[in-house]
């Protein structure tokens, strides 16, 4: 409880860097390096408090909105971060902080729960079969990423292959963009179908991970009222500073040396998975590994089955062109090489320390990769 206490408050010292942005935007004029630094740590806490009064509506209207609820609003600080790219027609930043949030939740943030509960407790158990299914899921989001862009780069051959920028991001071909929608219907039908299996025909084998632990009743609930109110103040602000992130992304990124596809899959992708995150660990440090799965993986379902496909939809609406699922082939590579990890690693129903490492081992390398990608 003291963690969870120590987690919060540091959250809403984070807070700060709200007006300080705001400051530095509309009096100062400051550099987009600089607005992009900023916005970046202030969405970090209004994620978190998305989070919570997303957590706290749940509680007054029951176990299977409030999981849909959960569902929809967990990664709404990356869905609003990647529709003002989209917006921005930055469409290889909107799919490295896809390819980011998802090896970012199932190898950084389920190894640091694997690494850091391990420490503590010798052997951590969850509920296999519910950890097996979710690995399938990723292995079926996996293959939704992957075909579009083999079937490009097959179709076009090596001198397509080869192409970045807005054009490659936009889709080189009427046929990338038909088939991206077409496999986006098939993720969010499977999406739909996943909640209805583990809200209601087979809730059992989640009770795990929806069990509380006594320590969220024993705080005061907010009313439903209040929690709606800050949910959607939480949301403006965090468009707000995503529009001011957005703008500064391409100046920060050639100002600090990286390319933009590193500040996607590693930067964006952080930011808005970051008070998501720190939720996992601590839960892990409680022993309660299967809710920590949950957030981890359930996380990364949520990114590739539900908010990919959606911004595909959206893209036909608010970008510049539409847009299509091909990734380059480090992100294909990555995200693969992610999922049948982790698929690994669910396999047997326990974790302990050393397959923390192992996971954030494949991060960092993959991190690495991805910093030295060619601009």
């Amino acid at each position: 409880m003291a963690l969870k206490l120590k987690a919060d408050q540091a959250l809403l010292l984070l807070l700060v860097f709200v007006p300080i942005t705001l400051v530095l935007e509309y009096v100062f004029d400051a550099s987009g390096t600089t607005l992009f630094l900023t916005s970046a740590v202030a969405i970090v806490p209004l994620a978190g408090i998305m989070g919570k009064s997303t957590e706290m509506l749940a509680e007054h209207v029951g176990a299977g909105l409030g999981g849909l609820l959960n569902a929809t609003f967990g990664n709404a600080a990356e869905l609003i971060i990647a529709i003002f790219a989209l917006r921005a027609g930055l469409y290889d930043l909107v799919k490295a902080s896809l390819t980011g949030s998802i090896i970012g939740n199932i190898l950084l943030i389920f190894g640091l729960s694997a690494l850091l509960g391990g420490l503590k407790f010798r052997k951590q158990v969850f509920n296999r079969t519910a950890a097996k299914l979710g690995s399938t899921l990723l292995l079926l989001s996996a293959v939704g990423l992957v075909i579009p862009s083999l079937l490009h780069f097959l179709r076009d051959g090596a001198e397509s292959g080869a192409a970045s920028g807005a054009a490659a991001a936009a889709g080189a071909g009427a046929g990338s963009g038909s088939l991206s929608l077409e496999i986006s219907v098939v993720l969010i039908v499977c999406y739909i179908l996943s909640l209805v299996f583990a809200l209601r025909t087979h809730a059992e084998l989640y009770q795990g991970t929806a069990h509380s632990d006594g320590e969220t009743h024993a705080a005061a609930v907010w009313s439903k009222g209040k929690s709606f109110a800050v949910l959607v103040g939480a949301a403006a602000l965090v468009g707000w500073m995503s529009e001011i992130l957005v703008g500064g992304a391409e100046e920060a990124a050639q100002a600090l040396g990286m390319t933009e596809v590193f500040v996607g899959v590693i930067v964006v992708a952080l930011v808005g998975n970051a008070a998501e995150h720190s939720t996992a660990v601590l839960v892990a440090l409680r022993n309660k590994m299967d809710l920590s799965i949950q957030i981890a993986v359930g996380s990364s379902l949520q990114i590739a089955l539900f908010i990919a496909p959606l911004l595909v939809f959206l893209s036909y609406a608010v970008g510049p062109a539409p847009m299509d699922l091909v990734f380059s082939p480090l992100e294909v590579v990555a995200v693969a090489v992610s999922v049948l990890v982790v698929g690994q690693i669910a396999d047997d129903g326990q974790t302990h320390w050393m397959e923390g490492v192992l996971l954030l081992a494949v991060y960092v390398v993959l991190g690495f990769a991805f910093f030295n990608l060619p601009g």
